[in-house]
């Protein structure tokens, strides 16, 4: 078994995170977690897609606590042409599937094979076919996803450069799409040179929430940037599966003194939240730092602050406010922050006359603080700046 990649799994701390949480074996089908059990890898045909014939792609890994030797992989047919070039670690690799009920008869084949059928099998429900669930229904299956989130919440320093790395080039992507748009192109036309610019810098380009002017609607459109205008350009992409996901805001022209105000209240509420970021305290207490200066702020009836831990996903652990916006409980609001934690923070302003104004940092929680990753580009920023040089 070859775990010597940067990104190869702690079975040993994945050992002690099943015990706690009652399970003796794992049958993971989300593609995020087979990634990270993966040891980052992730077969590139189905990245973008699931789809193939009349059913699904579906990869399986199993795993049985502290049984590395009986691990297995389960995968389509083409990619047996991967393991014959960088070999899996997983000592049992099966890669003759095409749907999701071969797949989970082949895991449940192999579980009988390790004599592992009447353990304690974490699975996820959210990411199991219910076709392939019929295969599986008489095992004794328990949901995992409790488990699985907290083995991705704290990340490794390989981790951290990937997640850095995506912040940086979503940061460069951004500022050369503002810097290149100019007066008269449409929110669709920006979005794609946004489009451009990432893939560019090796980013799997995710989506981009564009506003202009006085409109808070951020879908793509026909509607045009003009002098005098605010744009806010919230991205997220990934690299090798790593999300970068932040907010800058341009203009066109020179900002007023009353932007200049708004913007700079925004900023308030984010060092707020900052200042408490480190560890040992509740994550629920950097939440409520940020709030009381929100709230303290001139133009607090318009604005709101969220922050979500990410990593392979855009809201993981630490999940720190319940239904605000995404639908989840903030379960992780008093337990402490640690280093290795990586959070979204943001605060955004609906001004009713100057528009959509924004600034959504990424954040890893360090030993001594934080460290922010793709940091440039906070204030106004020129739009059509490239055009007229």
């Amino acid at each position: 078994m070859d775990l010597s990649s940067d990104l190869a799994p702690d079975l040993n701390r994945i050992d002690a995170l099943m015990e706690a949480h009652g399970l003796d074996v794992l049958i993971v089908t989300s593609k995020h977690n087979v990634q990270y059990l993966m040891g980052g890898y992730r077969f590139i045909f189905f990245s973008a897609m699931d789809a193939v014939g009349h059913s699904r792609y579906l990869p399986v890994v199993v795993y049985r606590r502290g049984r590395a030797d009986q691990a297995a992989y389960i995968g389509n047919r083409m990619e047996g042409s991967e393991h014959a070039i960088h070999p899996f670690w997983t000592p049992h690799v099966l890669t003759s599937c095409w749907g999701s009920v071969d797949a989970a008869t082949a895991a449940a084949a192999h579980l009988k094979s390790i004599g592992a059928e009447a353990l304690r099998i974490g699975y996820e429900p959210g990411f199991l076919p219910s076709d392939a669930y019929r295969v599986m229904a008489q095992l004794p299956l328990i949901d995992a996803t409790t488990m699985l989130e907290a083995m991705r919440g704290i990340k490794t320093p390989a981790e951290l450069a990937l997640l850095q790395q995506a912040s940086e080039l979503i940061t460069d992507s951004m500022m050369a799409t503002i810097a290149t748009a100019d007066e008269g192109w449409t929110k669709a036309r920006i979005i794609e040179e946004l489009r451009q610019q990432e893939v560019r810098r090796g980013l799997h380009f995710d989506y981009c929430l564009l506003t202009l002017g006085s409109s808070h609607n951020r879908v793509s459109s026909d509607q045009v940037w003009r002098a005098g205008e605010v744009l806010s350009i919230d991205s997220g992409g990934n690299y090798r599966g790593y999300i970068g996901d932040l907010c800058r805001m341009g203009f066109l022209g020179e900002p007023d003194a009353e932007l200049v105000d708004l913007l700079a209240e925004i900023e308030t509420v984010q060092q707020a939240a900052f200042a408490m970021m480190r560890p040992g305290v509740p994550g629920g207490d950097m939440i409520a730092a940020a709030e009381a200066v929100r709230a303290a702020g001139p133009s607090a009836a318009f604005n709101d602050f969220f922050a979500h831990g990410m990593g392979l996903i855009t809201h993981e652990v630490p999940f720190l406010m319940t239904n605000h916006p995404v639908a989840y409980e903030g379960v992780d609001a008093t337990r402490a922050l640690e280093p290795g934690m990586v959070l979204s923070v943001e605060t955004t302003m609906m001004h009713p006359r100057r528009g959509f104004i924004k600034i959504e940092d990424t954040v890893v929680v360090t030993a001594d603080g934080y460290q922010m990753f793709g940091e440039r580009g906070r204030g106004w920023n020129p739009g059509g700046v490239t055009t007229h040089t």
